[in-house]
């Protein structure tokens, strides 16, 4: 009989979307990425959809997308940020889901708890909510139920799993220091478990005071400490082997990250895909399987009892999230953590402020506020249309005041629910990145609240915040942080309008006296409309669209536009009724947000050059004179010099280059510096651009124009290694991988780009 594997990622980033514009601004650690979750998505996410397998003259013999093969699950927020910015990725992941549902009768994929909450230390109805939510995410993006949930940091307690049975999630996943006594179905004869002795190669059942079950498996933990932290993925054959040996009779299941392959070990993603493909062909009789499809064919014969609340990483349960117990992840040895408590406390507080204004309001609003709640995880995956949720939840006949405010309330509630994902207190200092964002999180809501007709409590959230003391003397206590790091944060019509000024003059597009132009942001769109352009200044109205919200009445302003070197003094000022007047300037806004703009400037700028690079490409290799005897530069070289990109956009297009131009040319082109400062991701970019054009180009086209095609887009890269000796190939590779290479130009093309052929 066959061993079964089961190797389980557990894919997550914690919600990183400014709560008022939806998006995620630059994260400066993340660099030379945008944010992280674009970083961990190219070095982990994305390969491990494109793994590369590779043979022994280092050419590409196959590529897998692992996700096929493997059990895993993806935080909602990270899938809803992928198919938004990363969508070739994120199709990937869906299509492996199906793939796996059509070979073993159950999909690979399982959901997650929506934003990574602890739900051991939430309330009933807030654990009810981040289960529907995902249930509703997982069903939209994946067009199934999900049969097994993954619990933040495997946090559980009866509670908990009594909430996953009663939405219909058959299993979940646990460490096996969780498990505290065995028992054989039908007996009560109750063994205790010491240290996680526990046989991990069966599925066990979960008696619930409700009478309901629900099915848990336990990893083996050695081997996925040894994957995450112990070097294993270095080598494929040795993980293979350390499988091997581990695997018995039953189920062998290994969990880890999946940020393991690839952001924690570089490459992992083909030691993974070795390991898959050795088990993929029977290799010492092992089989791969997922969760679901094992515990169809293997029902559990065995009960446990788990100690509660507890968790995988937490020797004290569930301290790690709301005390000083000691679990940090080793950073800073000497550093304490007193100030998880006050914080958990701060977000209680907002919480309660939350719930109560909720219950009270929603009675005007919605037909059953609870049901509504419940169901808005429908509207967040966009499962639904607002029309069809408004007409199921809400009252009839609200005025369109009141079904703004229901939207608010329903948008307030997610917000809140964000502030509590678990990296605010996982790691070792309350001025990181991650308690900020849960603060973030609490103050948009907060913000809702007020608004709605809700208590003030900003100043009582605030005095909470003051006893959490950081371990950096500089940064004072969460009072201070708050104050300093999250209140510039918030957002006011002027901020808003002003950025969406600054966007349309980073993208050279700002609109003539009454042309409307739109800016859009995920949560937000601004349209913009001038109306007069005198003394230097622009003015007009602006509208302004929250997300599920009608338009907000029309604002009026007259923006001072940025000058050469001074963008700090562009300034908007809206005016309103009663003498109403707010002026925000750039200098004002948070340094993420300015970066924001810079980068979509130079981003544009970058294109453009691109641009201009094609067009001047055309006459550069003409234009460029063989060198004579005793000369070692171009008349006025530094002209050259700055125009070296353009000549190297000549040299890859360029196919009838006599040997000495090409030598002539390409020593010029590497000795005077073009890959130094961006010439090399200059070079990189168009050819990526060009390759995927001619991809592209030849599935569409007939044969003979294919065939041409993919032709010159051999001799173009035969071309660009000359002077890359390793071009980054990898979105062209993978884009050819998925249409084939079955005609002569194709594997010409195919073996230009590293493939075996």
């Amino acid at each position: 009989m066959p061993r079964q594997l089961c190797i389980h990622g557990h894919f997550y980033q914690p919600p990183r979307e400014d709560p008022w514009m939806g998006e995620i601004f630059p994260e400066d650690s993340a660099a030379p990425s945008l944010n992280w979750n674009q970083r961990i998505t190219r070095e982990s996410y994305a390969p491990l959809a494109w793994a590369r397998r590779i043979d022994s003259e280092g050419c590409i013999a196959d590529i897998m997308n692992c996700y096929e093969w493997i059990s895993f699950n993806a935080g909602p927020t990270l899938l809803a940020w992928m198919e938004r910015n990363e969508p070739t990725t994120y199709r990937r992941i869906l299509e492996a889901d199906g793939i796996s549902s059509a070979r073993w009768g159950h999909g690979n994929a399982m959901a997650q708890a929506y934003h990574h909450t602890i739900l051991p230390l939430a309330s009933a109805q807030d654990k009810k909510l981040e289960i529907a939510w995902a249930r509703a995410d997982f069903r939209t993006r994946f067009g199934r139920e999900p049969e097994g949930m993954w619990l933040a940091e495997c946090a559980a307690d009866i509670p908990t799993l009594e909430e996953l049975a009663s939405q219909g999630i058959r299993f979940t996943i646990l460490s096996p220091h969780q498990a505290s006594f065995v028992a054989d179905k039908g007996d009560d004869d109750w063994q205790a478990v010491h240290g996680g002795a526990i046989d991990i190669s069966i599925p066990y059942d979960i008696e619930l005071p409700s009478g309901k079950t629900i099915a848990v498996f336990f990893y083996n933990g050695p081997i996925s400490q040894a994957v995450a932290f112990e070097r294993l993925l270095q080598d494929g054959e040795a993980f293979w082997q350390k499988l091997n040996h581990a695997a018995g009779t039953g189920l062998l299941t290994v969990c880890t990250d999946g940020e393991t392959y690839g952001h924690h070990f570089t490459f992992g993603e083909m030691a993974l895909a070795y390991t898959l493909g050795q088990a993929i062909s029977g290799r010492d009789n092992t089989r791969l399987t997922n969760y679901a499809t094992y515990l169809a064919q293997n029902p559990p014969t065995r009960k446990v009892r788990i100690h509660e609340p507890s968790s995988w990483s937490c020797a004290h349960g569930v301290e790690r999230w709301k005390s000083n117990c000691g679990c940090t992840d080793g950073g800073h040895p000497t550093w304490n953590q007193e100030w998880r408590g006050p914080l958990r406390e701060a977000l209680d507080l907002m919480k309660r402020a939350v719930d109560m204004h909720t219950e009270k309001t929603g009675k005007t609003l919605f037909k059953n506020t609870e049901t509504a709640l419940a169901a808005y995880g429908d509207i967040l995956s966009n499962g639904t249309t607002r029309e069809a949720f408004s007409d199921a939840y809400f009252l009839p006949a609200l005025s369109a005041a009141e079904q703004r405010k229901a939207w608010q309330l329903l948008a307030m509630q997610e917000q809140s629910l964000a502030a509590y994902a678990s990296c605010a207190w996982f790691f070792d200092e309350i001025s990181r990145i991650e308690p900020i964002n849960g603060m973030t999180y609490a103050l948009r809501a907060m913000e809702i609240l007020k608004a709605t007709g809700g208590p003030e409590i900003e100043k009582e959230f605030a005095a909470v915040l003051e006893k959490a003391q950081s371990n950096k003397p500089e940064e004072g206590n969460g009072r201070t942080i708050f104050e300093q790091q999250v209140l510039p944060r918030r957002e006011t019509k002027a901020s808003i309008i002003l950025q969406a000024m600054l966007r349309l003059w980073a993208e050279k597009r700002l609109p003539c006296p009454n042309i409307k132009n739109t800016v859009q942001w995920p949560n937000i769109t601004v349209t913009i409309l001038p109306t007069d352009a005198a003394g230097g200044s622009l003015s007009g109205e602006a509208r302004m669209r929250w997300f599920n919200e009608p338009d907000s009445p029309p604002v009026l302003w007259e923006w001072t536009p940025p000058k050469a070197g001074a963008i700090n003094e562009s300034c908007i000022t809206l005016q309103g009724t009663d003498n109403f007047s707010q002026t925000f300037r750039y200098a004002d806004l948070p340094r993420n947000k300015r970066q924001a703009i810079a980068m979509r400037a130079m981003e544009v700028a970058n294109i453009q050059r691109l641009d201009a690079y094609e067009e001047d490409a055309a006459n550069a290799v003409a234009l460029f004179e063989p060198w004579v005897e005793a000369q070692h530069d171009q008349p006025l070289g530094h002209n050259w010099k700055a125009n070296a990109p353009a000549l190297a956009v000549a040299y890859m297009k360029h196919p009838n280059l006599t040997d000495n131009q090409r030598r002539q040319i390409a020593k010029y082109l590497t000795d005077c510096g073009l890959l130094i400062c961006g010439g090399r991701e200059i070079i990189t970019n168009w050819l990526t651009m060009r390759l995927l054009r001619f991809i592209e180009s030849a599935a569409s086209s007939g044969t003979k124009d294919a065939e041409q095609q993919l032709e010159r887009a051999a001799s173009i890269v035969e071309r660009a290694r000359t002077l890359l000796p390793h071009p980054d190939l990898w979105a062209a590779q993978n884009r050819l991988w998925e249409i084939g290479f079955r005609t002569p130009a194709a594997r010409k093309f195919a073996k230009a780009i590293s493939f075996r052929v």
